[in-house]
C-alpha cells in the first residue's frame, strides 16, 4: 500500500496564517509521506530477502514511527482547521463533555494552551479514551513519545517551531495559538468525538 499526500490547499486564507506559512508546513507534510513510503517500500524488501536480523532493519522499524506519526498527525492537524472560522455550541454534546470534566469549557482550554505553551518541540493532543469516555489533553514529544494506547485524538495542535515561526517569532508562541483556536473546526472535532456516542447508542438497542 502507497500512501498519497492530501490537497489542504483550502486552508489558504484562514486569518493569523499566511500562505507562505501554510504552503512550507504542506510541503514538509508531504516530505513525511514521501518518507513513510520509502521506509515501507525498504522494510518489505527487507522481509522478502531475510534481512529482519540486521541492524539496519530494526533502525528502519523504530523510523516508521517517526516518519508515519509525522504523517497522520499533519493530517489530523490539517483537517481540523477552516478558514471559515465556525464556533463550539456551547448545546453540543462535546461542549458539555468538555465542560463537566474540566468544570468549565475555559477551563479546558486553559489546560490546553497550558501544554501547548510546554518548553520543546511536539504536539498538543485533546484525546478521549474510548474505554471510559475521560477527556484529556496530552503532549506529545516529536511525533512518536507520550501518545496514551487506544485513545481517540479529537483536536490535534503542531507546535513545533516550523508551524508557526514563518508569521510569529520564536517568542510569539501564544499568538500563534490564539490563531490556531479562532480556525478550530469544531464540526471535525465533533465527528471525531461521535463515534463513541454512536456506539453507545448500538450497545443500548443490544441489550
Amino acid at each position: 500500500m502507497t500512501y498519497t499526500a492530501k490537497d489542504y490547499a483550502g486552508l489558504v486564507g484562514m486569518p493569523g496564517f499566511s500562505e507562505t506559512l501554510l504552503k512550507n508546513h504542506f510541503t514538509l507534510y508531504q516530505g513525511y509521506v514521501t518518507n513513510t513510503n520509502k521506509v515501507l517500500e525498504t522494510l518489505d524488501q527487507m522481509l522478502k530477502e531475510g534481512k529482519t536480523a540486521v541492524p539496519e532493519f530494526a533502525e528502519l522499524k523504530r523510523r516508521l514511527g517517526w516518519e508515519f506519526n509525522g504523517m497522520r498527525l499533519h493530517e489530523l492537524y490539517f483537517e481540523n482547521l477552516t478558514p471559515h472560522v465556525p464556533e463550539l455550541g456551547k448545546d453540543s454534546v462535546l461542549h458539555e463533555r468538555l465542560s463537566s470534566a474540566f468544570g468549565r469549557f475555559e477551563s479546558w482550554r486553559r489546560d490546553f494552551v497550558t501544554v501547548a505553551r510546554m518548553r520543546g518541540v511536539g504536539w498538543a493532543v485533546l484525546y478521549e479514551d474510548p474505554e471510559t469516555g475521560r477527556l484529556s489533553n496530552h503532549w506529545i514529544t516529536l511525533h512518536e513519545h507520550g501518545h496514551p494506547a487506544g485513545f481517540r485524538p479529537l483536536l490535534v495542535m503542531d507546535v513545533w517551531e516550523h508551524a508557526f515561526m514563518v508569521d510569529y517569532r520564536p517568542t510569539e508562541r501564544a499568538k500563534y495559538i490564539d490563531a490556531f483556536f479562532i480556525n478550530v473546526d469544531w464540526a471535525v472535532v465533533e465527528r471525531r468525538f461521535r463515534p463513541r456516542e454512536a456506539a453507545d447508542e448500538r450497545t443500548a438497542v443490544q441489550r
